[in-house]
């Protein structure tokens, strides 16, 4: 479950300490000014978490093809979000001192102090157990069981293995894809055709998603020790032809619902249009790896799954009404 930042700032010097706590321009310290409400909430990563949501969304209206049941989808959007919240505080438990080495991660609520780990690390555990309570008994044990096996894998497998191998994104895809399965399974009880294809989009688009904040870091991942692409091999080659293949690997994923006949065309034209979109700024990425143009990329990314979703959305609404 590659992590996904919407604060981006230029490549930083990698000589000298990393401050953790900033001051005000009043003199008061900016941990002081950060409610404790904003710290427990940053814990859960909820840029990821909403992502993650939205993806079980996806999984849920894509296994819907004729009726939408609406408290299932409450029960599997409420499960969804606690699990993956749940890890996201779990995650900065664990990399707590990996993040005071880092300047973007520097002034995280673990990292200052402003909240102990213990409490951090009893909430991440709270969440988790109920989201894990939330979707076996309401939507299905196999839900349950992919949602338990999500935060086994980020926590327990990608996370220790950041530190390990370069390949560690493309293990983390693993994580970041199963909520929408966990959201196709929700509404049918099983994993169908359709629902690995939406779980392959996920996979595919989470490596030029990571590359490119991976690209944009790369100085802080060195600093802290982590073996990502950008850092082992820093010519960038690698970087930038795995972040076109996985993109064009991406929208041909994109295009298989309709070909099983588990969505329309108005979903294939949309999901087209958005995939050759993606790769306007994935190409310049490629043609002079820079950090404004994995900017770019990153960018594109973030807004890619909400528009993708949206397609999901409308095409079955369409598919209702006509």
């Amino acid at each position: 479950m590659p992590t996904l930042s919407r604060r981006y700032e230029p490549d930083l010097p990698s000589e000298g300490a990393v401050p953790a706590v900033s001051a005000l321009t009043d003199g008061t310290s900016l941990d002081a000014a950060v409610p404790l409400w904003r710290d427990y909430l940053a814990l859960t990563k909820p840029e990821i978490t909403f992502l993650v949501a939205v993806s079980a969304l996806a999984g849920f209206f894509l296994g819907s093809p004729e009726t939408l049941d609406g408290w299932r989808l409450l029960a599997t959007l409420a499960g969804v979000s606690l699990t993956a919240g749940g890890s996201g505080v779990l995650n900065h438990y664990l990399e707590r001192d990996l993040d005071a080495r880092m300047r973007r991660t520097a002034r995280r609520p673990l990292v200052t102090g402003r909240i102990a780990p213990e409490r951090a690390r009893t909430f991440g555990t709270v969440l988790v157990a109920a989201g894990l309570a939330i979707l076996c008994p309401l939507t299905n044990p196999l839900t349950g069981v992919l949602a338990a096996l999500t935060v086994v894998l980020y926590l327990y497998v990608y996370t220790p293995l950041k530190r390990v191998t370069k390949y560690n994104t493309l293990v983390g895809t693993l994580p970041g894809a199963l909520p929408a399965l966990g959201g196709y399974t929700a509404a049918t009880g099983h994993p169908g055709a359709a629902g690995w294809a939406l779980f392959a989009v996920l996979v595919c688009w989470q490596m030029p998603h990571f590359f490119a904040l991976a690209w944009m870091y790369r100085k802080d991942y060195a600093r802290a020790g982590y073996a990502m692409l950008p850092v082992v091999e820093p010519g960038g080659r690698s970087t930038v032809r795995q972040t076109l293949f996985f993109s064009l690997l991406m929208l041909l994923a994109s295009l298989a619902p309709p070909l099983m006949g588990a969505a329309g065309w108005p979903y294939f034209a949309g999901a087209f249009l958005l995939g050759l979109g993606f790769l306007r700024p994935v190409f310049r990425f490629y043609a002079a790896p820079t950090s404004a143009h994995a900017r770019s990329v990153l960018l594109a990314s973030i807004r890619y799954i909400p528009l993708l979703v949206g397609c999901i959305v409308l095409d079955r609404l369409l598919a209702w009404l006509l």
